[in-house]
C-alpha cells in the first residue's frame, strides 16, 4: 500500500531529532504493509477515523483511505491537542 505524508506531517518530521526521524521512517516502511501492522490503535473522539502507532514517546497519526495518509507526528503530550 502507498504511504503518503502530508506537508504538515513532513514539517513535523523534519523538526524532530535525527534518531527520532529514523524511527519514524521505519514506521513509514512498516505502514506500507497495511493492514499487517502490529502496535496500532484506532482513535476515538475528535480523532475518530484515525489510527496511531507509537515509537517511544512519539506518535504517528494516520488515516487509511485508498492509501495510508500520515497526518501528524508529535510527542505524546502534544499529539492530540489542537
Amino acid at each position: 500500500m502507498n504511504v503518503i505524508v502530508t506537508d504538515e506531517a513532513l514539517k513535523q518530521i523534519t523538526k524532530l531529532p535525527r534518531p527520532i526521524q529514523t524511527r519514524v521512517l521505519k514506521i513509514v516502511e512498516r505502514l506500507e504493509h497495511w493492514p499487517q501492522v502490529s502496535g496500532i490503535k484506532q482513535l476515538t473522539g475528535k480523532w475518530s477515523g484515525c489510527w496511531r502507532i507509537r515509537t517511544g514517546d512519539w506518535r504517528v497519526i494516520f488515516e487509511v483511505k485508498n492509501d495510508v495518509v500520515i497526518i501528524r507526528v508529535a510527542h505524546r503530550k502534544d499529539v492530540y491537542g489542537d
